[in-house]
């Protein structure tokens, strides 16, 4: 089967960074689903996996964690899935990825496609549907509506990315909160105020004095999608007493945890393999919640937010994507569809 991996960590910019593979076809066992891929996506996650560094390996290894496509042939444990179905997932970074013809995933982190949608407008969306949803109603614990006036605020720093882009959704047309989301450029403004965000202020600005510009002195709660250590100290500054903050972007250096305890303010992490990697006795959450995105998504909700798709996947293709996401400028998700 086709494939692209790599066995060396280069930058994007060499040719060998990631190539062009022919690779043996899976066979599913156990709750695996064997996945004809019609589509992938690429994130942050993809690009920092594939970072320079000197380890080589003895055989090729395939990256990828989005994909959408057909279910070939099921496991002998499997319940959920037959041959044909269409179906949407993030898989196991623990496991080879989805950028290859024939993929291998366990089924309980696996969602029915939403029907409405093509194989790449769905291939946008699951690591980021799972972490925004994660993010927002296992981490931050947001109830479910209806909710009692007034309304309760979340900012979302860094609301025009791949998350940030089905958090807005997911806050403002799920959750029912007030969202004021961060966004640098004007076309990621706008973009982030088409998905439903009520207020757009700047992360390159103070951010705590843009709120108070708006009204707003605190926030209830507040999601860091972009550069922790940057914005740790603003997010305990803005958040309100007893409230919380989740980010899902690793900090390089020491975070003031201290600073939290005037206000009992709640820090968590939100990392979406955690389910997959220690297989916990929720994993098949993975797979309900993508279920329920699918049904946001038919029921016209929440929108895809695919914004660019290139074609084939190949080598070359990837090499380009990878290099736009590492750039820091994307708006919401790149996809790659057909081989």
């Amino acid at each position: 089967m086709k494939a692209v991996a790599l066995t060396q960590y280069l930058p994007i910019e060499n040719p060998e960074s990631l190539v062009d593979v022919i690779l043996d076809k899976p066979a599913p066992q156990g709750r695996d689903l064997l996945v004809a891929i019609k589509a992938i996506a690429v994130n942050p996650v993809d690009t920092k996996v594939r970072a320079p560094k000197a380890t080589v390996e003895k055989s090729p290894r395939v990256l990828g964690w989005d994909a959408a496509g057909i279910v070939e042939a099921v496991g002998p444990q499997v319940t959920g899935f037959k041959p044909g179905d269409k179906v949407f997932y993030a898989g196991d970074i623990t496991r080879p990825g989805s950028n290859s013809e024939f993929h291998l995933v366990d089924e309980r982190i696996v969602g029915h496609m939403p029907a409405s949608l093509s194989f790449e407008q769905a291939a946008a969306l699951p690591l980021t549907a799972i972490t925004a949803w994660e993010s927002l109603f296992d981490r931050l614990r947001v109830s479910a509506p209806p909710h009692a006036l007034p309304r309760k605020t979340i900012l979302i720093i860094g609301g025009a990315g791949g998350v940030g882009s089905i958090a807005v959704q997911l806050a403002a047309k799920v959750a029912g909160l007030n969202v004021i989301a961060t966004a640098s450029r004007p076309e990621s403004a706008s973009w982030v105020r088409e998905l439903g965000a009520h207020h757009v202020i700047s992360h390159h600005g103070d951010v705590a004095a843009q709120m108070k510009e708006l009204g707003y002195s605190q926030a209830d709660y507040v999601l860091v999608l972009n550069n922790t250590d940057q914005h740790f100290a603003a997010a305990v500054q803005i958040v309100a007493p007893q409230g919380s903050i989740c980010s899902i972007v690793e900090n390089s250096g020491t975070l003031d945890i201290g600073a939290l305890k005037a206000k009992s303010i709640s820090f968590v992490w939100e990392m979406m393999f955690t389910r997959s990697m220690f297989t916990t006795p929720d994993v098949a959450e993975q797979g309900n919640l993508l279920n329920e995105i699918a049904r946001l998504i038919d029921s016209k909700i929440i929108t895809t937010t695919l914004n660019q798709v290139l074609t084939p996947i190949n080598a070359a293709n990837l090499r380009k994507a990878h290099a736009l996401l590492e750039q820091g400028s994307a708006i919401g998700k790149i996809v790659l569809k057909d081989f």
